[in-house]
């Protein structure tokens, strides 16, 4: 059996139904908890736990690594990103969710593509 989402092998065990669709744990996760880059509430508490730890931020590897690639390139579409960190996009998605709330990065609209630059 597969993911009726992203298409992966699924086992009975792992098997989730959504909306009469076949999910694996990851899309039905994904499905019932999307990420969203624009919440106020989630901004704020970053910037409180930032200002509370003195200005210092803990990034994680992936995270170190998307913030060099944009500073390197100057910004990149979505999809060539999840491609260069060979990473699924919905993985990438709450990356790019988490250092949003962060102000580490934002979307931008170059000739009517997406493109994630730095702040």
């Amino acid at each position: 059996m597969e993911c009726d989402r992203c298409g992966d092998a699924v086992s009975a065990e792992e098997k989730r139904e959504h909306l009469g669709r076949v999910l694996c744990e990851d899309c039905y996760m994904d499905v019932l908890s999307p990420s969203r880059t624009c919440d106020p509430w989630a901004i704020h508490s970053a910037k409180r736990l930032e200002d509370a730890s003195g200005g210092a931020t803990d990034l994680s590897t992936l995270q170190s690594d998307i913030l060099r690639i944009l500073e390197e390139t100057g910004g990149v579409e979505p999809r060539d990103l999840a491609e260069r960190l060979q990473l699924k996009p919905s993985d990438l998605e709450r990356e790019i969710a988490s250092l949003r709330h962060m102000e580490k990065l934002r979307g931008e609209l170059r000739e009517g593509r997406k493109f994630v630059v730095l702040w």
